[in-house]
């Protein structure tokens, strides 16, 4: 190659290096009708994985559902209930949504949502009540009136109501109610109904049917403080939650809450399955024994590792080893103050992922993001040990935590479409993103380019764009 080559080929080279941002950060840069774009730093995808942005304008959407046509359900807290469906879909992100259709207007709801096994009933909480309503998803409309399902679960602090309908044990509506206080001396108590997860046959209920005391359904645990995101294992049935425990707690006098405790990953058993009653009505804690995550200047460390329990200030009685014994710990500690809200899984129950809200009383924010653990299949458990600390991969991270909470994305309910795409709502931004994987992911790195594009392509039209720009100036 001559001088000239050689100089022209290093300066196309580096024309296209500085072209490649503007490819990357344009959100219609592959042509997509969706030019919807976030007002913040964009959130980071990992490696073989892109996201878009496709609904906006939301007060606090929260959990999310597909129906058996394709509608979008979204709990907007406070508002109602919303229906989108997809107006285009050109594949992997590139959807666009059909303007949101009221199906529900109700300040009472304000997180649960699920829909029957056959489609055809529609389930949403206040923080006291579940409702039902007949659902048409082919008409998309509800009743005029609804039912309650369940009752008796009013509370002060923390109010939203998970719901999940197994779809192992069809009928099976399965609550989440978390505690009154941190200080809720009834939460100890398995009959006080506070901090438990319960399940529910709703099949035979109907308009006019007397609804369930909360405290007539199957406790599937006891101790658990906010267990916002509840989620069956498709390949077991095994049921999980993700714990959201404590922000401010000291051990021995000593504050210990930038590090600690841990949030959780906790299992509950299969339903109706004999061979997992060991598995099922635990108490994992709450308010007397917390997980351990970080075991940098704790006090009094000993043996302990992360994910292992340590009692709390209202256990003054216990040891470490009162709460091994007395109390379930989590299958896995994850990072504490991260906030998670929702939890699904792969079809073939391989991998579970995360939302993590992300702090709010923390020196320095975490969480922001949304994260994979992986399973093994053959044992239903996850493949990280109990006492691991990086089990969590992210998927879709915060560029800058700095700028949390009020630049941030707050991902919040997750649903998988028929295609296998991830779709998830952020309460604090109003939005609705829909996540892609169209390659290996190796759960690090990524870009903070548009998410309708993956950095492969990227980098071959980097490469075609050197070549075009050398080929004019040595022609």
């Amino acid at each position: 190659m001559s001088l000239r080559s050689a100089l022209v080929a290093v300066w196309a080279a580096s024309a296209t290096a500085q072209f490649i941002p503007s490819i990357l950060g344009s959100r219609d840069g592959s042509g997509c009708p969706n030019t919807l774009a976030v007002s913040y730093p964009a959130p980071v995808a990992a490696k073989g994985w892109t996201y878009r942005l496709v609904a906006k304008g939301f007060k606090k959407p929260r959990s999310i559902v597909f129906d058996d046509n394709g509608g979008l359900l979204v709990v907007d807290a406070g508002v109602g209930l919303y229906r989108l469906t997809v107006d285009q879909d050109k594949g992997e992100t590139c959807v666009v949504m059909s303007s949101p259709k009221t199906l529900i207007n109700s300040t009472e709801l304000n997180h649960g949502l699920a829909l029957s096994n056959d489609g055809k009933v529609l389930y949403a909480s206040s923080s006291s009540r579940v409702y039902a309503w007949t659902y048409d998803s082919k008409a998309a409309t509800v009743s005029d009136t609804n039912y309650t399902v369940v009752a008796n679960m009013s509370d002060t602090d923390k109010t939203t109501r998970t719901l999940l309908m197994s779809q192992k044990r069809p009928g099976m509506l399965v609550v989440s109610r978390g505690t009154v206080n941190d200080q809720d001396n009834k939460a100890r108590n398995p009959n006080s109904g506070h901090a438990q997860i319960r399940a529910f046959d709703v099949s035979s209920q109907r308009k006019g049917s007397e609804p369930h005391d909360f405290m007539d359904g199957v406790l599937l645990g006891s101790g658990l403080r906010n267990s916002v995101g509840v989620a069956e294992d498709p390949a077991t049935g095994g049921i999980w939650s993700v714990e959201n425990s404590v922000d401010e707690l000291a051990r021995n006098g000593r504050d210990i809450h930038a590090g600690n405790p841990g949030e959780e990953l906790n299992y509950h058993g299969v339903l109706d399955d004999p061979s997992t009653d060991k598995d099922r009505g635990g108490n994992y804690g709450f308010p007397m024994c917390y997980a351990l995550w970080n075991t940098t200047g704790f006090p009094d460390l000993g043996g302990l590792k992360p994910g292992d329990q340590f009692p709390g200030p209202d256990a003054e009685t216990f040891t470490d080893a009162t709460c091994t014994k007395d109390y379930v710990a989590p299958r896995l500690a994850l990072q504490a103050h991260a906030a998670p809200l929702d939890i699904k899984f792969t079809k073939d129950g391989a991998k579970a992922f995360i939302s993590f809200h992300g702090s709010w009383a923390t020196k320095n924010p975490v969480g922001y993001r949304i994260s994979s653990v992986a399973f093994d299949t053959s044992k239903g458990e996850p493949s990280a040990q109990k006492s691991s600390t990086d089990a969590a991969v992210d998927v879709l991270s915060t560029p800058d935590l700095a700028k949390c909470p009020d630049a941030c994305f707050r991902p919040v309910g997750l649903a998988w479409d028929s295609q296998g795409r991830l779709w998830f709502s952020s309460d604090s931004t109003g939005e609705i993103f829909v996540l892609h994987q169209n390659g290996t992911s190796s759960g690090g790195g990524g870009s903070t380019g548009s998410p309708s594009l993956v950095a492969d392509k990227a980098a071959a039209w980097a490469v075609v764009l050197a070549a075009i720009v050398a080929g004019l100036f040595l022609a």
